[in-house]
């Protein structure tokens, strides 16, 4: 284990809330210049029956060469409830943690970062528990209030909190030409500048980015192509 324990994960969702409003005070939303990123590592967690599949998966940077895989499995013992999606999944995404290699420079989750009811979604929360610059890609709107973006590539919009209307809680960006954009926001160690970088330079041919693209196929059972003798994948 490379983490500290933050909190309980047996807990009701009224205490879970209560932790996440604890928490939020730590979040650091700001970009270490100078860091030097080689690897990024995509988060997901699928749900079968009553266990939690989580796949991490390690991407090199910037060409996005597959480095390692790895899948843990945990018993679903926190219940579906809006907002509180790392109570549901953390326990399982801390398992396939322990079981990498090499650990990336930066996250990405299929989730919210910052963009949340309570400033703290799944990026953020995860990211204060592996302590890695941390960023929430969802394909859908969780918390916020935005205007339209532009048609092309790269265009986006300002994500603005629904409470404090002039603070910027994260973007929505487009990926790709007229496809439905991506709402990202920054979970931890990282700014809203640097998110959209990371994300565009990681989305080629598809609208979601590489990391958390293979990381949801992953989860969902499918083997990460790679070159010989660069990749060890691990199962449950």
């Amino acid at each position: 284990m490379s983490y500290p324990e933050l909190h309980a994960w047996t807990l009701d969702p009224e205490q879970a809330a209560r932790v996440q409003i604890a928490l939020r005070t730590q979040i650091v939303l700001a970009w270490l210049q100078g860091k030097t990123v080689s690897t990024i590592g995509g988060v997901d967690v699928g749900l079968a029956q009553a266990m939690a599949r989580a796949a991490i998966v390690v991407l090199r940077y910037p060409d996005l060469v597959p480095l390692e895989g790895v899948t843990a499995q945990s018993p679903l013992i926190f219940p579906y409830v809006p907002g509180l999606l790392a109570f549901r999944e953390g326990p399982a995404i801390l398992a396939a943690w322990d079981k990498l290699h090499d650990k990336p420079d930066v996250l990405m989750f299929d989730g919210q970062g910052i963009a949340h009811p309570r400033g703290i979604g799944i990026a953020s929360q995860m990211g204060l528990w592996l302590g890695r610059p941390s960023i929430g890609v969802a394909k859908s709107r969780l918390y916020g209030r935005h205007a339209p973006p532009g048609p092309q590539r790269g265009d986006w919009v300002e994500l603005y909190d629904e409470r404090d209307k002039g603070r910027v809680i994260g973007a929505v960006l487009r990926t790709r030409e007229n496809v439905n954009p991506l709402y990202i926001s920054p979970g931890h160690l990282i700014d809203l500048p640097m998110c959209i970088e990371f994300v565009m330079r990681c989305c080629t041919r598809y609208r979601l980015p590489e990391p958390t693209r293979w990381a949801h196929r992953v989860a969902g059972g499918e083997t990460l192509p790679v070159e010989t003798g660069q990749m060890s994948l691990f199962g449950d």
